[in-house]
């Protein structure tokens, strides 16, 4: 499992790749899983695809932001019952570990992709593609979207690729366990409200609206958004005082930045800084 579906290559915007759409636009790389009659979801090659592509965002230095969407009016039903959990019965344990560090592999590279990675999720998320929404750094919601852990309800635990890390941190220890002891949808009501969401718009909006969001980010100061990026990642395993003290070494770092001196030369001149990402 560890051969790659289709080697990424550089530069992404003229990367094509098999298992996704991908377009780059001011700065943007914009992923959509593209299976839309299955509602997009995920087989053995595009968690590998998908794995190599957050990877090779860390050496692009045109892509400042990345979104995540699916198309069809779905965001992902996740593993593919067919192409993923059928062979699944039929492996040894060798076989479905290294699956399950593979399907892991796709969430490390998402938090280590330098880039911060937006979701923009409509209708049905779920299993792993709730997974990928969960292991990007902003979720906005259509109206009507729903999320679901599934992995209870086809016999496995919750503890699915960081599920159990990540998703107390976001809503919260109790509402966490509910969901992967269940297994049911959380909606976007719920989710807004709960902090998975950041917000909720109409559907048709949804994908251009985190565009845009994502358009401004990348905007921004790259160096400074990397640090933010790296540093909300790496405190949650430092108390407060080890934190303070990280946070005051990344900060001191960004202060070097030729973005730093043009953020104040524009202030001193009243003016709108124009970030060059270095």
């Amino acid at each position: 499992m560890s051969k790659p579906a289709n080697p990424v290559t550089l530069p992404l915007a003229d990367y094509q790749p098999r298992h996704f759409l991908l377009a780059v636009k001011d700065r943007v790389a914009t992923v959509t899983l593209n299976r839309p009659e299955r509602k997009n979801p995920l087989t053995f090659d595009s968690y590998r695809e998908l794995t190599d592509f957050f990877r090779a965002c860390a050496f692009d230095d045109d892509v400042k932001a990345v979104v995540v969407t699916g198309a069809g009016g779905n965001f992902s039903s996740g593993g593919d019952v067919f192409e993923i959990i059928g062979p699944l019965v039929k492996m040894d344990t060798k076989g479905l570990t290294a699956f399950t560090r593979m399907t892991g592999d796709l969430v490390k590279a998402m938090r280590a992709c330098p880039q911060p990675v937006l979701a923009a999720v409509e209708g049905i998320c779920a299993g792993a593609g709730a997974i990928v929404a969960l292991a990007s750094d902003i979720r906005l919601a259509a109206t009507g979207a729903k999320v679901a852990f599934l992995f209870n309800k086809v016999g496995l635990a919750g503890c699915d690729m960081g599920a159990c890390a990540i998703l107390p941190r976001i809503i919260g220890q109790s509402r966490a366990s509910e969901l992967l002891y269940t297994g049911r949808f959380m909606s976007a009501e719920e989710g807004e409200r709960w902090g998975f969401f950041s917000r909720i718009v109409a559907p048709g909006d949804v994908l251009a609206q985190t565009v845009t969001l994502a358009t401004e980010i990348a905007n921004g100061p790259t160096f400074a958004n990397t640090m933010t990026k790296r540093m909300l990642a790496m405190e949650w395993a430092m108390s407060v005082e080890e934190a303070i003290e990280a946070e005051a070494v990344a900060q001191a770092l960004c202060m070097t930045t030729e973005d730093f001196t043009r953020a104040f030369e524009a202030f001193a001149a009243k003016s709108k800084p124009v970030f060059q990402g270095n």
